[in-house]
């Protein structure tokens, strides 16, 4: 059994300042088009609201396979997010199109239930023709630093998943420092995540370029230790150009240009396909 407490102490004010720095020092010199172009076709166009419906996700997936008919030269978004219950109306709904399917599954977004429960919920998402698992880690759990527990239940669901890739959601703003966020990192990436993830969503502060830098130096330690590629995925209030350009900009400043597609790099967004689309008119 692994001690995860004894991971790195990190500085959140060093990493505060290093995000900016890295920032600042690439986003002068960016073809930004071309660069905001290559964003869209990274998103997870996302809804994940009580009050969803089959026609709703519906529209939003015509709208997600219909970015390239505008003209515009743009992609199709990488794929949409839903509830497990709308998986099966978004599959029949982009059939035809390479566009995958998301599901949050495993008590999203609190995390609060049992594993069996997550275990099968996890199971039914697969089984509606879900392409990707988006779970969420027991945070309680997490800041009662009970770590082995938190891997031994995205190690249970990582199997059942199957071939079906997961994304492992840290909830970085209930973690709230790098150390922490590292941690948390570590752990799901040694347990099987495909992809590490900032946020529900659910929680303010949702992604920050904080807890990006973190994430992004934790999947470049993996693969350094490893040789395994790790992908990630900023969502939560990423509603504007800017701030999406800040997360890719991050991503190749510490992992390189091999992370810069949609296999090893998502951003999860509700707003952000019209953001892009009003820029680039």
């Amino acid at each position: 059994m692994e001690d995860f407490g004894k991971t790195i102490i990190i500085s959140d004010e060093d990493i505060n300042r290093r995000a900016s720095q890295l920032i600042n020092s690439r986003k002068e010199g960016i073809d930004r088009k071309k660069t905001l172009t290559s964003i869209m076709g990274l998103i997870d166009l996302t809804t994940l609201e009580g009050a969803d419906t089959d026609e709703k996700v519906i529209k939003m997936c015509q709208k997600g396979m219909g970015i390239e008919s505008l003209g515009l030269g743009l992609p199709n978004v990488a794929a949409v997010c839903v509830y497990p219950t709308l998986v099966k109306t978004a599959r029949e709904a982009l059939e035809g199109s390479r566009l995958k399917v998301a599901a949050v599954a495993g008590a999203f977004p609190a995390g609060q239930s049992p594993i069996d429960i997550k275990v099968a919920e996890v199971k039914y998402t697969v089984g509606q023709g879900a392409d990707e698992i988006d779970m969420v880690i027991s945070r309680g759990k997490f800041l009662q630093g009970e770590y082995n527990l938190v891997f031994d239940e995205i190690a249970a669901i990582k199997e059942a998943c199957g071939d079906t890739h997961l994304k492992v959601i840290l909830e970085t703003g209930e973690l709230q420092s790098a150390t922490l966020i590292n941690r948390a990192s570590e752990i799901a990436m040694k347990a099987g995540a495909d992809f590490i993830k900032t946020s529900t969503g659910k929680v303010q502060p949702a992604a920050t370029e904080h807890a990006m830098l973190v994430m992004l130096e934790a999947i470049k330690d993996y693969y350094e230790a490893t040789g395994k590629m790790v992908g990630i995925k900023p969502a939560g209030g990423i509603s504007d150009a800017d701030t999406a350009l800040n997360y890719y900009i991050l991503t190749e400043e510490v992992l390189g240009n091999e992370w810069l597609n949609k296999d090893w790099l998502r951003i999860g967004a509700s707003r952000l396909v019209d953001a892009l689309i009003d820029e680039l008119k």
